[in-house]
């Protein structure tokens, strides 16, 4: 019997339509839910997954060109989000889906490598980035932000050149400000947002810069600190180019 976790091959519009009004967790609750969830609490894992299935859909749109259905990929994603749940730490303080999107696309791409239906780029990239992404999942939890490429080249030992090729296979271009899904108005941004509270402007700003973060990883060091220093990343205070 299949799951909400697991969409019907040729149901993806049903699935969506189940999935599409889940409410994101909060900080907290994914704190209390994990905590759960670790002690055994097979409700609370399933909860996790239920709350994260809309992201894995985004995800997986951007894989439709290379093959696979995008019912398939979805699958394929939810795997990965399940390998997300089964390790994340939640003490580290910062949001599941930061973490977990690492294991959506390694189940993605390795779907895809093992099915033959990336002809390009060369499998050689594909298999850095599944290292890459690997080990970026660890280090995201131990650094507690994304790593950057220096961090990852010198962890996985491949070149900055070769990190940075690699990187760019998993990151095909998508528009948050494109249609969630075909026929609905709301986007990806709009989809993604955490629930309101209090904190709402640190945590808009946290979560923005860990979204930059995720894009130094494909550039060089020369661009990393012009993005550094225009943001405020680390120690350094906005400023203009």
């Amino acid at each position: 019997v299949a799951t909400r976790a697991t969409p019907v091959v040729d149901s993806v519009e049903v699935y969506w339509q189940q999935i599409k009004n889940t409410e994101p967790l909060s900080r907290a609750q994914e704190f209390d839910l994990f905590a759960r969830a670790k002690a055994g609490d097979e409700d609370a894992r399933q909860q996790i997954i239920e709350c994260n299935l809309r992201f894995v859909v985004s995800v997986a749109r951007e894989y439709r060109d290379y093959g696979l259905s995008l019912s398939e990929l979805i699958s394929e994603g939810n795997v990965g989000l399940m390998e997300g749940v089964k390790r994340f730490d939640e003490t580290r303080g910062f949001k599941f889906i930061t973490y977990a999107v690492w294991w959506i696309r390694q189940a993605i791409l390795k779907a895809l490598a093992e099915q033959g239906r990336i002809a390009r780029p060369p499998m050689s990239q594909i298999n850095d980035l599944q290292k890459l992404e690997k080990e970026a999942g660890i280090l995201s939890q131990r650094l507690g932000r994304s790593p950057t490429a220096s961090e990852l080249s010198e962890q996985v030992d491949i070149s900055p050149t070769r990190t940075r090729n690699a990187m760019e296979v998993g990151q095909p271009d998508v528009s948050f400000d494109a249609p969630a899904y075909p026929g609905e108005e709301a986007t990806l941004h709009g989809i993604f947002a955490g629930p309101q509270d209090e904190h709402d402007e640190v945590y808009d700003e946290d979560e923005m810069k860990r979204a930059i973060r995720s894009c130094l990883l494909v550039l060089d060091e020369r661009e990393v600190q012009i993005v550094r220093s225009y943001f405020g990343l680390g120690d350094n205070d906005p400023m203009t180019l």
